[in-house]
């Protein structure tokens, strides 16, 4: 029994040394200086709390009060991103037409809206008609934005993400500014497609598994969020975010400053 306890002694040192080699791993956002939050209750919530950090030599601050967004209206799925799938605990994973919003961390990718010039430090693309978001697993364009008046390939005539909401036979405005979300950035067949955040259809509104919220906070983050600020988007169930804020190096949550 003696032996068994110091054997089981001589391993504590080493369970803590793994334990923070795991906390200390670099992550391909730790260059991030501009940090968006979204936080869901579980991983069937189609709403959540969304916040924006911004780090300096202090840590990661908290810049405005966190707000209320709609998620996918089956809640959220591990999706594919910057995050390694080897963090993926128990939960289900995004695939195509599923309504969950994808939950990890992922790269911010270019604004877009309908007017020809939008405030944002993000690379604006002003929308036209003939631009849509292909969601067509087996198009070779699956999960990127194309003018299909150009752009010929199998598969468009039957993708359902036009870009000018406002063009069609039932107009809104969701798209009218918003911003890309980078999931499946590889286009993996199934994996998803066409993820933003853009303006709510209404409050407690549940998306296709984008993330949506009002055009004045989404105003406010675009003219807030700079491209040389390498900014990244985090969406993930409160216990998966308990989980994963200190291997991921992730802000606490509730904390005006932290590291």
């Amino acid at each position: 029994m003696n032996a068994l306890r110091f054997a089981f002694a001589a391993l504590l040192p080493l369970l803590a040394a793994c334990a923070s080699v795991a906390a200390s791993r670099a992550q391909p956002w730790d260059n991030a200086r501009q940090l968006i939050v979204v936080t869901t209750a579980d991983w069937d919530a189609p709403t959540g709390t969304l916040r924006a950090f911004e780090r300096d030599g202090a840590g990661w601050r908290e810049t405005a009060p966190g707000f209320a967004v709609n998620v996918g209206r089956s809640g959220a799925g591990w999706g594919l991103g910057l995050h390694d799938a080897r963090d993926q605990d128990a939960g289900p994973v995004k695939r195509e037409g599923d309504g969950r919003a994808p939950a990890g961390v992922f790269a911010i990718g270019p604004a877009f809206g309908y007017a020809p010039e939008l405030s944002t430090g993000l690379a604006y693309k002003p929308m036209q008609a003939n631009d849509w978001c292909i969601d067509v697993p087996d198009s070779p364009l699956y999960n990127r934005i194309v003018d299909r008046s150009l752009a010929k390939a199998p598969g468009l005539d039957r993708a359902s993400e036009p870009m000018r909401r406002d063009l069609q036979a039932k107009p809104d405005d969701l798209y009218e500014v918003g911003f890309v979300i980078e999931h499946n950035a590889q286009a993996t067949p199934q994996g998803g497609s066409c993820i933003f955040a853009h303006v709510q259809r209404g409050i407690d509104m549940p998306t296709a598994g984008c993330t949506s919220m009002p055009e004045d906070a989404l105003r406010g983050l675009l003219a807030w969020l700079r491209e040389d600020a390498h900014p990244a988007f985090v969406l993930l169930p409160q216990a998966e975010y308990a989980r994963l804020r200190a291997a991921w190096h992730l802000p606490v949550l509730g904390d005006t400053t932290s590291h």
